[in-house]
């Protein structure tokens, strides 16, 4: 039996949401639009499509969205160098892994974004597969990314569980019939991230670690 611990990365294993906050602001910004990062904060982990759609409305012109994207993307990139991973993200991973738990990335993030974000994390070698967003025609909160992250390496949702930062991870987590853990290294509050589906809230992965033992992952013969 295959038991898969399934992370988000963008504010749960690398810090990055206020990066992601600052480009898209920008990107909106030089297409004429002035959308508050107090709102673009809280549809990061949305796909961009969904998060250009939702903070501009009856603003929105589909023909402008692939300006934007490629706006933020390139601003987003300047910062590809020096992502921060947080303190305890991939001695987390080796845990689990060392505990028999198949470890498996579910993300937005693509090509060279995702390369950055994976050398900024510096965990391959227990990283068993990674579902990027061009692997799902929906992204979160659909449950299609978790439940490909658990196809890739064979889990169900009785023996997967799922770790993010978003209303948008626990949504998707729990549609898909995983058990969900949030964090509040994204910047999301708790009581959102529990009344989005948290079985759990920690601190950070930091958190989650020293508490491992008495969380979700605490399961026996995982090995």
């Amino acid at each position: 039996m295959t038991h898969a611990a399934i992370f988000d990365v963008d504010g749960t294993l690398v810090d990055t949401n206020h990066l992601h906050v600052t480009a898209w602001w920008d990107a909106f910004r030089q297409a004429g639009h002035r959308v508050a990062m107090h709102d673009i904060h809280r549809a990061v982990g949305l796909g961009g499509g969904d998060l250009i759609a939702g903070l501009l409305g009856d603003q929105r012109r589909a023909e402008e969205d692939d300006r934007i994207s490629a706006a933020h993307t390139t601003l987003y990139a300047t910062y590809f160098d020096r992502l921060p991973a947080f303190v305890g993200a991939a001695d987390l991973l080796r845990e689990l892994s060392g505990r028999g738990w198949h470890v498996v990335l579910a993300t937005s993030a693509t090509g060279a974004e995702l390369d950055a974000l994976r050398r900024a994390l510096d965990a391959d070698d227990v990283i068993r597969a990674t579902a990027s967003a061009d692997d799902t025609t929906e992204g979160k909160p659909a449950p299609d990314p978790v439940e490909h992250a658990m196809g890739l390496v064979g889990s169900t949702a009785e023996t997967s569980v799922f770790v993010g930062d978003t209303v948008w991870d626990m949504r998707a987590a729990t549609r898909a019939g995983v058990t969900a853990i949030g964090v509040l290294s994204g910047g999301i509050a708790r009581e959102d991230l529990v009344e989005a589906g948290a079985a759990g809230v920690y601190s950070d992965v930091a958190d989650l670690l020293n508490r491992l033992g008495r969380s979700p992952f605490a399961l026996p013969d995982v090995g």
